[in-house]
């Protein structure tokens, strides 16, 4: 059977280019348009994901980090114009496995897909029902997050904290990562700072009944267990 590529591409005519290149290179594909599709359609079907960053309705690094977060682990290529160093490095902090600026050939862009489908071994699939974060969602879509069926009211700041935490699947950030993933570039963050905000999310994920909680592993960062 040949692997499922989901397209995640706003842009019809050069969506359309992209799945007639990837159909000639023997893989099925499937089309979403925008960040709330690729969401709604990023399941164990999906080999991998073509992800442009510059959509619609989100930035791809957050419909990334969604996925991540919500249990999807199959490779991501992202797609986009942006050549900076900062730029293919907030790609891969968000979770994403391979970068491609354009303009690309469509060969370089299936010879990519394959070489990450082959290093990328898929985990267990989690018990139906069950939530593989646990009892917490991220909609990197609408900015949301929930505890079961509560909304977590979190800031900006608080939120792509959390979403850095979740798309590691359980696995240590480090606290100069976490700074890059919640603050702008170049942003003077002191120490305390960082606490505090790790303090004030740890006390709302409580307050909406969650689980989990954010730990820390003392000089050298935190993860959500």
């Amino acid at each position: 059977m040949r692997p499922a590529i989901l397209v995640v591409e706003d842009d019809h005519t050069l969506r359309d280019v992209l799945m007639r290149g990837l159909r000639d290179e023997d893989f099925d594909t499937v089309p979403a348009p925008d960040g709330a599709t690729a969401l709604r359609l990023a399941g164990a079907d999906i080999a991998a994901v073509v992800l442009d960053i510059g959509l619609p309705d989100a930035d791809g690094r957050d419909v990334c980090q969604a996925m991540r977060a919500n249990g999807f682990r199959s490779p991501v290529v992202f797609l986009t114009a942006q050549h900076r160093l900062h730029d293919r490095l907030s790609g891969f902090s968000a979770g994403g496995d391979d970068y491609l600026t354009k303009p690309f050939h469509l060969v370089e862009l299936a010879a990519r897909l394959r070489a990450a489908l082959q290093r990328t071994a898929r985990p267990p699939a989690a018990p139906e029902g069950e939530p593989p974060e646990g009892d917490l969602i991220l909609d990197a879509v609408r900015h949301a997050v929930g505890v079961r069926d509560t909304r977590v009211g979190l800031t900006p700041t608080e939120f792509r904290l959390l979403a850095a935490l979740m798309a590691a699947s359980g696995g240590l950030v480090g606290r100069r990562e976490l700074v890059r993933a919640a603050w702008p570039e170049g942003a003077r963050v002191h120490d305390n700072t960082l606490d505090q905000y790790l303090t004030r999310l740890r006390r709302k994920l409580r307050a909406a009944g969650s689980t989990r909680t954010i730990g820390t592993a003392r000089g050298v960062g935190h993860r959500l267990t």
